[in-house]
């Protein structure tokens, strides 16, 4: 019998892909994202396979929006089975000349937005003494990179929500477990990579960084390929807590596990070109 599994950001991207390979096996798919036209293809995507997907478009930062969303998901499938929180936004730029008014927007939407998600379903779960709570966080939720300390901060809030919470869900028999891509072949980092000014500081470093980075995507793994693998922690009964989805991420987190921060900060550097 397939699982019911809740997704935020499911109209492009991993989001789309993952909901499509699970509607695809069975499963059932109840999810909202902002993109009206992308949440229209995907119902039509979805009905190929069948079954019954309830598909809205909706803001992560609507709290009143997300409490009806859960009270209608329930009302269709009596439980829920998984949440994905896979909506959030970048956020590039040196942090001396960070809009701070656009990061928190960006902490709103990656971190509020990821509670308010996982606090709708956390009851029914607990009362049915079933469940799985999955946030998608990165690399940077563990290892930070420069010029990306508010994206890098919120994920690093992901990773210390998730392990927080952890503690006070299994008893009731709820599982979590946290998404760590590096980099996926998608439009995600393109659409935040802006230069600093003319006579910045930062501008030279930055567009080392830029330019390293679209290097880097070039051989990154495709959003199907990061889609199987997130569906695999989704129908695990088990799940890890830490689950990496490409090479790199699962390189650099080792090496952060033993070598001194001097020599961490080192690789890190050259790796991304910004050496001084």
């Amino acid at each position: 019998m397939g699982q019911v599994v809740v997704i935020t950001g499911c109209a492009d991207g991993m989001g789309r892909h993952v909901a499509a390979m699970l509607a695809a096996s069975g499963h059932s798919i109840a999810g909202f994202d902002v993109d009206a036209d992308g949440i229209a293809s995907l119902k039509k995507e979805l009905a190929r396979f069948g079954g019954g997907h309830l598909l809205e478009v909706m803001d992560i930062t609507d709290r009143k929006g997300i409490g009806k969303f859960r009270d209608r998901v329930l009302e269709k499938y009596g439980h829920v089975d998984t949440v994905l929180s896979n909506v959030g936004i970048g956020f590039f730029s040196p942090f001396e000349e960070a809009d701070l008014d656009k990061a928190l927007k960006c902490l709103e939407i990656n971190v509020i937005g990821a509670s308010a998600i996982f606090q709708a379903f956390i009851p029914s779960m607990r009362e049915r003494r079933s469940g799985k709570l999955i946030a998608m966080s990165s690399l940077v939720g563990r290892i930070p990179f420069p010029f990306e300390s508010i994206y890098s901060a919120s994920k690093f809030a992901i990773t210390g929500l998730v392990l927080s919470l952890k503690y006070e869900v299994e008893p009731f028999g709820i599982k979590v477990a946290l998404i760590e891509p590096a980099q996926v072949s998608t439009t995600f980092a393109a659409k935040i990579h802006v230069l600093p000014p003319e006579g910045s500081a930062y501008r030279d470093r930055a567009r080392r960084f830029i330019e390293r980075d679209d290097e880097l995507i070039k051989t990154a793994p495709t959003p199907p390929d990061a889609a199987r693998k997130i569906v695999k922690v989704i129908e695990a009964k088990k799940p890890r807590i830490f689950n990496q989805v490409d090479f790199m991420s699962s390189f650099f987190l080792w090496l952060n596990q033993f070598l001194p921060r001097s020599l961490r900060d080192a690789i890190l550097v050259n790796h991304m070109h910004i050496k001084v």
